[in-house]
């Protein structure tokens, strides 16, 4: 006599395969930055075009973290990399347990990034030498942040000399996926340095590795 499976059971079967199925069709084998723009990025997914725009997950589930015209930061399935223009990525993309960046050494053997300070899209340059981040008053002024109403007047040591300065404390940072609230930064009087130093307030925090040209950061979630 031949057993009936039951409704259940059937449905539960069905369930998974659909599951199984999904998962396959959102893997994602190889991205290609097409084009940049403040906020925004044309990326080809395993041959589809999409316009991404930040935070914003495409249908294949890739999110557009930050964008200019240098380059994006983009998370694959959990995992935030950097990504240059007209470059092809491929590979395993499967999401780890720590939180990691891949910060990959330009042609002047520096780490730039793509980060945000308080949701704010700004450029960053890795910076060992740095006891705290820095930034340029003009930098400061762009990205909304009120050091002289926050602040506390200081000085700081730059390559021309003792420079005014505002210690003023972020509420938030993030690289990537890696997000750290409340670092120790300094506001500097002029337009230097452009864009914001990445200093030891910040990267004391997290884990770094370098691997060939490719500076990594990691912390656990």
């Amino acid at each position: 006599m031949k057993e009936n499976c039951p409704p259940r059971l059937m449905l539960f079967c069905a369930a998974l395969i659909a599951v199984a199925v999904s998962s396959a069709a959102q893997a994602v084998e190889r991205i290609k930055v097409m084009a940049l723009f403040p906020e925004k990025a044309m990326v080809e997914i395993d041959g589809t075009r999409r316009f991404l725009r930040v935070g914003e997950p495409s249908p294949e589930g890739v999110v557009l973290k930050s964008a200019n015209a240098r380059g994006a930061v983009i998370e694959v399935e959990g995992r935030s990399e950097q990504y240059q223009l007209g470059a092809s990525y491929g590979g395993n993309f499967a999401a780890t347990a720590k939180r990691e960046v891949r910060i990959p050494r330009n042609r002047q053997g520096s780490f730039v990034t793509l980060g945000s300070i308080n949701g704010r899209s700004t450029e960053m340059l890795v910076d060992t030498g740095a006891t705290s981040m820095a930034m340029s008053e003009v930098e400061a002024k762009r990205l909304g942040i009120p050091y002289r109403f926050n602040g506390k007047r200081s000085g700081v040591q730059t390559a021309s000399g003792v420079a005014n300065a505002y210690q003023i404390t972020l509420a938030q940072v993030q690289v990537g996926e890696i997000e750290l609230k409340n670092v120790d930064a300094v506001v500097i009087k002029g337009n230097s340095p452009p864009g914001v130093l990445l200093g030891m307030s910040f990267l004391n925090r997290v884990k770094m590795e370098v691997e060939g040209s490719v500076l990594i950061l990691s912390k656990q979630p």
